[in-house]
């Protein structure tokens, strides 16, 4: 076997790009103007990266081909700010859930979980997006109102509905790792 066909392979293997997160064909592209801003950075570093390698005569397909998918994104991005007079849960809305026991002796559980665009989602930090299951049954709720989530019925009581704080949301916003 060539050394060539081999360094061919992994160039290939690291060039490959993960899919953006999808959106449904039936659902705008909402975004939070975090999100707007996180999608506007990502571009500016995709596209100094696209410069650099043009520069050095190393063009990639799959970076133009992420590019491009980003542009589209951002060309359908519908910003939303939250607002808090609407007295409901909305797109944007940073929402204090209480998770309910099912029985006696089970504990009740806190959440804050903000609901974003599909690009911003990151469950592990909070972010919901609004095609979520999750999302979905807070939708339209108000502070003491329970949903009903999923199959196994987990009862969630809404706590609290606000904005969400631009100092939290500063502190994550990098241009993303290429």
């Amino acid at each position: 076997m060539s050394r060539a066909f081999l360094k061919d392979d992994i160039q290939a293997a690291a060039e490959f790009v993960p899919p953006r997160p999808a959106l449904p064909s039936d659902a705008p592209n909402l975004v939070t103007p975090r999100g707007l801003r996180l999608l506007e950075a990502e571009r500016a570093a995709l596209e100094a990266e696209r410069d650099r390698r043009v520069a050095a005569g190393d063009p990639s397909e799959a970076l133009e081909q992420r590019l491009a998918d980003l542009q589209h994104r951002l060309a359908t991005a519908q910003p939303v700010q939250f607002d808090p007079a609407a007295g409901q849960v909305t797109f944007g809305a940073l929402v204090e859930v209480e998770r309910l026991g099912a029985g006696e002796g089970v504990r009740a559980t806190t959440q804050r979980i903000t609901i974003v665009g599909v690009d911003e989602a990151d469950p592990a930090h909070g972010r919901v997006a609004f095609v979520s299951p999750l999302a979905r049954a807070l939708m339209g709720a108000r502070v003491g109102d329970e949903v009903t989530l999923g199959e196994r019925g987990t009862r969630l009581r809404v706590q609290a509905i606000s904005a969400p704080v631009e100092a939290e949301d500063a502190d994550d916003e990098r241009a993303p790792a290429l």
